[in-house]
This record gives C-alpha cells, sequence and structure tokens, in this order.
C-alpha cells in the first residue's frame, strides 16, 4: 500500500547513492592505476584518456550531491538515514578529489617525457601508488560492508603511506643535489609523489565518515600521521 511504497522509494534512493559511490571508487581506482602506469612509461596517450576520464567522476559527484538533496528535502530522514545520506555527499567529494589527483599526476607526463622516469624512482612512485590504492580499494570495501572496525582500521594505517612519501621525498631531494640535471624531472615527480600520498588522506577521511555512517559517532583520537617531508633537510633532529 501508499505507506509500504513510499518506504520502498526510500530504499531505492538510498541503494541508488550506495550503487553511485561504487561506481565512483571503481572510476577513481582506474584512474590511479592508469596514471602512474603513464607516468612511469611516459605514456602521454594513456596520460590523456586519464585527464579525460575526470569529467565523468565530476559528473558522478554532481548526481550523487543532487540525488541527496532532492532526498532530503523529499523524505526528511533523520538518525542513521541522514547520516547515509550526507555521508554519500562527503565520500564523493572525496572521490572526486581522488581523480583530481590523478588527472593532476597525468598532466606531469607531458612534461617529463623528455628525460624519463629513471627506474628507481618509478619503483618508488609504483610503491607509494600500490598502498594508496589498497587503501583505496579496503575502505570502499568498508563502506559496502559498513564495517566500522575495519574502517578505523585503515584510518590508523595512514602513516604507512606517509612513511614511504617521506622516505621517497628525502630520495628525490638526493638526486636533485647529486647532479642539477636532474631538478625539473624530480620537482615533476615530487608533486607527482605528493598527489599520491594525497589519496591516502582522502582514504581515511572516507573511513572516518564509513565509522561515522556505522556508528553515529567520530573515530576517537587524532589521525595517526607520520609525514616528515616538511622537516627534511632543515637539520633539525627529533627529540
Amino acid at each position: 500500500m501508499a505507506h509500504s511504497h513510499i518506504i520502498s522509494a526510500f530504499d531505492e534512493e538510498l541503494k541508488y547513492l550506495q550503487r553511485r559511490i561504487s561506481e565512483m571508487g571503481g572510476m577513481a581506482e582506474e584512474m590511479v592505476s592508469q596514471s602512474v602506469v603513464a607516468l612511469v612509461n611516459t605514456d602521454t596517450e594513456l596520460a590523456e584518456k586519464v585527464i579525460a576520464e575526470d569529467l565523468a567522476l565530476d559528473e558522478a559527484e554532481r548526481e550523487v550531491g543532487e540525488k541527496a538533496i532532492v532526498t532530503i528535502a523529499r523524505r526528511q530522514p533523520v538518525a542513521a538515514d541522514l547520516r547515509e545520506i550526507m555521508g554519500a555527499i562527503r565520500i564523493a567529494a572525496d572521490l572526486e578529489r581522488v581523480g583530481d589527483m590523478a588527472k593532476n599526476t597525468a598532466k606531469r607526463v607531458i612534461s617529463v617525457q623528455g628525460t624519463g622516469v629513471p627506474r628507481k624512482l618509478a619503483h618508488g612512485i609504483e610503491h607509494l601508488s600500490e598502498l594508496a590504492l589498497l587503501q583505496l580499494k579496503e575502505v570502499l570495501d568498508a563502506y559496502t560492508s559498513r564495517q566500522a572496525d575495519k574502517a578505523n582500521s585503515i584510518r590508523e594505517r595512514d602513516e604507512e603511506i606517509d612513511a614511504i612519501y617521506t622516505s621517497l621525498f628525502r630520495e628525490l631531494l638526493t638526486y636533485m643535489m647529486e647532479d642539477p640535471r636532474n631538478i625539473t624531472t624530480c620537482t615533476h615527480l615530487l608533486f607527482c609523489a605528493k598527489n599520491i600520498e594525497r589519496i591516502g588522506d582522502h582514504a581515511t577521511n572516507i573511513a572516518e565518515m564509513i565509522y561515522y555512517i556505522a556508528t553515529g559517532s567520530q573515530p576517537q583520537g587524532e589521525r595517526p600521521k607520520d609525514d616528515m617531508s616538511p622537516s627534511v633537510g632543515s637539520g633539525e633532529s627529533k627529540s
């Protein structure tokens, strides 16, 4: 009857948001993976493909936002339902930013095509991206299953990516100091490494939102951080 139909329609609207978030996650993962492949292989054609795909991710975020606003206006949700809808808006925004990070990395491919990426540095970029992609995949799985414990565990592992990023940052600085001819290429790679590290931050944002959706409360304690790049080369020691 009427009341049953309204509840069923509301369920479908929530499922639509969940499905679109999952689709956005898949798109973002592919863009990140392809942007790194394009970078280490200086594949400009693949880089252009990643840049073009960002438009679809942007459009998906707009669709999620518009659907969420209409659903709130129509259903006036409260408690868990409201958290679900607001969470979808926030997660869609983070996934759109992940796409931006991939697009920005892809844009650097054209800048390094003349020199290429040294194999040792390429390995560091690939390792960093593998960790970021694993974190992104796991957090999307946690979104599907609404596992608060898993989301909190992902949040607490963010420092792993920060540590690898700091190590890569040091390595890139060393290359620049050893040979000034490396400065231009390494500067572009520094930006790429930071883009990938930021993907880990967005995955952590999503993990915190999943925890909130599932429990109604924020994760306890400050987010672990191990990005020491601001102090690299400063001569400061830690006590």
